[in-house]
């Protein structure tokens, strides 16, 4: 009777053992879920959204919230963990071996550490990127994050971070081994290594490298129509730390998004070209750092829209896109609205290939006229009062039935980084001035020019020029005070020879005590009309000629 009853006891552990272990199976595969919604959708999602930061887009970052997730798991993972453990330390202590339980035990003891693994390895990222367009000796700051390093007290022994840089094989080679040759590096960084701190108030461990700077870069063997600036690398954070008293030590690395290294600042406008092509257009879980060749105009325009947005403070219009869309594809006005939509723009239209007649390429053109509106124009672009992306034939259409001193302005086609005026004169007759550009506008704003040009009397189609530009103007002082070198500052004024004398000459405009017709022609000077750079350009400014005024 007892040994019957000891073996219905036995049986019943045994039972109970094999339902204990089915639970866990069942846990296990909940949690598989819940870190693949976690890991693979939230976690990309962020990291896409980061990358789209790259190009302007607006990122509202959940990290903290991902971070909470991500501790959760690895408290429910480490606890089960835990679990699995102790089943198998009584197994062995009772020396029973029940059919069927003996293989279940490791199997999910496997399991559970690569969820753990998983977990660990993927929360290791990049919080803070660094710069995509990168130039030697240049400072530049980065900062990495571990998300569950607070749960898991990796902080007692705090991990070192280690930064490299690699090429776009070397990141290929590393996706595929998960190894490289020990010091392979594609150049040398300064500063490149760090140790993670926890900080309590928020419960992050994270190191910030704040000082760090590319001394060197080994190049790729080019081929083809390839040149530096196609060429994409990639920094390598790498660190390892161990968990539950050294039970377990995690060797851990991610790659930043790719980089573009330069030398010297005219390679910035093809580097930002590669940085946004692949910002835009890679697709998750590529191989590094592949990307499509061709590409719909419509996901074009969007990147295009975003990136203006952010560098400018407001969006293009429909109009605006198809006229990028126009130049892009080298159309001259003759395709019809809409036509483009579902055409393909190569890499090699939108940054390769010149415009026709140009020295330069659409992306050079954008880029250029990006920067102006950045750095000078941003105020009236934001207004609306800069009309931009038209023709000059277009510009010439609209003006043709206006009023005599009704203008515009448009972005040069001719010349990069370029904003010219097109006003109507006498008899509906239609006059563009020589392009001004970043050189301008660092010596006199373009509302104070627009101010200085009394024959500009409305901005298109009908807004007084003081209404349009007035809150733009440089407050003037009639008496104005010597310097503290006791010299008196002279005042630049735009003037064009044959359109009336510098403003104030006839009795009006913001600057009063101008001298009277200091050089004024009897006729309109013959270049006004034309939209190209002229060697009169280099001395002087645009084809207006500036007036030197003495305030004495």
């Amino acid at each position: 009777m007892l040994e019957q009853m000891l073996n219905q006891k036995v049986a019943g552990l045994v039972q109970l053992r094999l339902t204990l272990a089915d639970k866990l199976k069942d846990t296990i595969t909940h949690l598989n879920t819940l870190q693949s919604r976690v890991l693979d959708d939230e976690l990309i999602r962020w990291k896409r959204e980061q990358q789209l930061q790259g190009n302007g887009s607006q990122f509202n970052s959940n990290l903290d919230s991902i971070q909470e997730w991500c501790e959760s798991l690895a408290e429910i993972i480490w606890l089960n963990r835990q679990q699995i453990k102790e089943a198998e330390r009584l197994k062995q202590k009772v020396g029973l071996e029940p059919p069927g339980v003996a293989d279940i035990l490791p199997n999910l003891n496997n399991q559970i550490t690569q969820l753990l693994s998983s977990l660990v390895t993927s929360t290791f990222i990049i919080e803070k990127q660094p710069p995509q367009v990168m130039k030697t000796n240049t400072r530049f700051t980065s900062t990495v994050r571990l998300l569950v390093g607070g749960k898991l007290n990796v902080h007692m022994t705090p991990p070192q971070v280690k930064v490299t840089i690699i090429s776009e094989a070397q990141a290929n080679a590393l996706l595929k081994n998960d190894k490289m040759a020990k010091g392979e590096a594609s150049g040398d960084i300064l500063n490149n290594t760090g140790t993670m701190e926890y900080h309590q108030a928020t419960r992050q461990l994270s190191v910030s490298f704040r000082n760090m700077q590319l001394k060197k870069i080994k190049r790729a063997e080019k081929k083809g129509t390839e040149s530096v600036m196609d060429e994409k690398f990639s920094l390598l954070f790498q660190s390892q730390f161990s968990v539950g008293g050294g039970e377990l030590v995690f060797q851990v690395w991610t790659l930043s998004l790719p980089v573009v290294v330069i030398v010297h600042g005219n390679q910035e406008p093809h580097a930002w070209a590669t940085v946004t092509w692949d910002n835009a257009f890679a697709e998750p879980g590529r191989i590094p750092f592949a990307v499509p060749d061709k590409v719909a105009w419509l996901q074009v325009a969007d990147a295009l829209n975003m990136k203006f947005k952010a560098a400018t403070g407001r969006l293009l219009t429909e109009e605006n896109l198809r006229f990028l869309a126009e130049k892009a594809f080298r159309g001259g006005g003759q395709q019809q609205v809409g036509d483009y939509s579902t055409m393909m723009l190569s890499w090699s239209q939108f940054c390769k290939e010149p415009l026709p007649e140009r020295n330069f390429t659409f992306w050079e053109w954008f880029y250029a006229v990006m920067k102006l509106t950045r750095e000078h124009l941003r105020g009236p672009w934001i207004d609306g009062a800069i009309m931009g992306f038209i023709r000059k034939k277009q510009a010439e259409e609209l003006l043709s039935t206006c009023a005599n001193g009704v203008f515009l302005l448009r972005f040069s086609d001719s010349e990069l980084g370029g904003v010219t005026i097109a006003w109507v004169g006498e008899q509906a007759e239609v006059f563009m001035l020589q392009p001004f550009t970043s050189k301008d506008f660092a010596i006199r704003s373009l509302a104070d020019r627009i101010s200085d040009l009394q024959h500009l009397v409305s901005l298109f189609p009908d807004v007084p020029k003081e209404q349009a530009f007035g809150k733009y103007y440089t407050p003037y002082t009639e008496n104005q005070p010597t310097t503290s070198n006791g010299y008196v500052k002279p005042l630049l004024v735009t003037h064009v020879p044959g359109w009336g004398g510098p403003a104030g000459s006839l009795g009006g405009g913001s600057y009063p005590s101008t001298p009277q017709n200091m050089y004024q022609p009897q006729s309109p000077d013959p270049s006004v009309t034309r939209d190209t750079p002229s060697v009169a350009s280099a001395v002087s400014d645009s084809v207006s000629s500036l007036t030197t005024v003495m305030e004495l």
